[in-house]
C-alpha cells in the first residue's frame, strides 16, 4: 500500500534507464490498483512487466471491494501476485485459496507469482520443509506440467522480513533446492528445471550478489528496496563478476 498514481508513475520513470541496459533481466512492476492503468501506458513497450498485488479467483459477482482477473488483464497486467505472506497473516488466505487464484490467473492468462514461506515459530520449531511442502502441494493441487511452466514460485522467510534477522544465502538456497525438489517430483525435473525460483527475504543492493550466486535462486521479490529507483535500479543492474 504505497504510491499514488504520480509518485508510482515517478518510479517507473526511474527504473527505465537501468532496464533498458539489462534486456537479459525481466523487471516486473506490481503497483496499487489505482495504478495498474497508468503504469500499464507509461510502461508500454519497454520491456518491463506488470503484476498485480492480488486477486479474487472469482471471474465477477457480489464480492464487494475485490479485483478480478478480467478486471487485472483489462487495466494492461501481464503478472498476479497470490498467497503473498502478508496477504496470509492480515487477511487469512489459505492454500486453498491461492489454488483457486493460480488456477484463475492461468484461465485468464495471466502469469502468478505463487509466494510460499515459513513463520519464525515454523522456523524455530524445525518445521520449515514441511510447511513448504504442505504449501506447494496445496497451492499448486491439480495443475498439469503445462500449466505449472507458466507460473513463478517466490520463497519468502517471513521471519527474515522486517524483523531484524536476515536469512544467509546458503539458507535461502537450502530452501530454493527443495522447492525445485518438489517441484520435480510433481511435474517432472524439466518442467521444475525451467520454472523461476525466486527469494524475497529483505532483499537489497547489498546482499542481491550473493544472492545470486546462488544455484537455485532465480530472482527476487523486492519489497522496500523497490520503493526507490536508486535502489531497484541497483539490483537490477547487480554484477555477477
Amino acid at each position: 500500500m504505497h504510491m499514488t498514481v504520480p509518485e508510482a508513475l515517478e518510479l517507473v520513470r526511474g527504473i527505465m534507464p537501468s532496464r533498458s541496459g539489462r534486456k537479459a533481466v525481466e523487471v516486473i512492476v506490481a503497483p496499487p490498483f489505482t495504478a495498474l492503468h497508468a503504469t500499464a501506458c507509461e510502461i508500454k513497450g519497454k520491456y518491463i512487466g506488470l503484476a498485480a498485488q492480488n486477486m479474487h479467483f472469482e471471474p465477477k459477482g457480489a464480492f464487494t471491494g475485490e479485483i478480478s482477473a478480467a478486471m487485472l488483464k483489462d487495466a494492461g497486467c501481464t503478472h498476479v501476485i497470490v498467497g503473498h505472506s502478508e496477504r496470509r497473516q492480515y487477511f487469512c488466505e489459505t492454500d486453498e485459496g491461492v489454488n483457486k487464484k493460480v488456477k484463475a490467473a492461468l484461465a485468464a492468462e495471466l502469469l502468478p507469482i505463487v509466494c510460499i514461506g515459513e513463520s519464525l515459530d515454523e522456523r524455530e520449531a524445525g518445521t520449515t520443509f514441511r510447511v513448504i511442502e504442505t504449501q506447494l502441494n496445496d497451492g499448486l493441487k491439480g495443475l498439469s506440467p503445462d500449466e505449472a511452466k507458466r507460473i513463478i514460485v517466490a520463497y519468502e522467510p517471513v521471519w527474515a522480513i522486517g524483523t531484524g534477522r536476515t536469512a544467509t544465502p546458503a539458507q535461502a538456497q537450502e530452501v530454493h533446492a527443495f522447492i525445485r525438489e518438489k517441484l520435480s517430483a510433481a511435474f517432472g525435473k524439466d518442467v521444475a528445471d525451467g520454472i523461476r525460483i525466486l527469494y524475497g527475504g529483505s532483499v537489497t543492493p547489498d546482499n542481491i550478489k550473493n544472492l545470486m550466486a546462488m544455484e537455485d535462486i532465480d530472482g527476487a521479490l523486492v519489497g522496500g528496496a523497490s520503493l526507490k529507483a536508486e535502489s531497484f535500479s541497483a539490483l537490477v543492474n547487480y554484477s555477477e563478476v
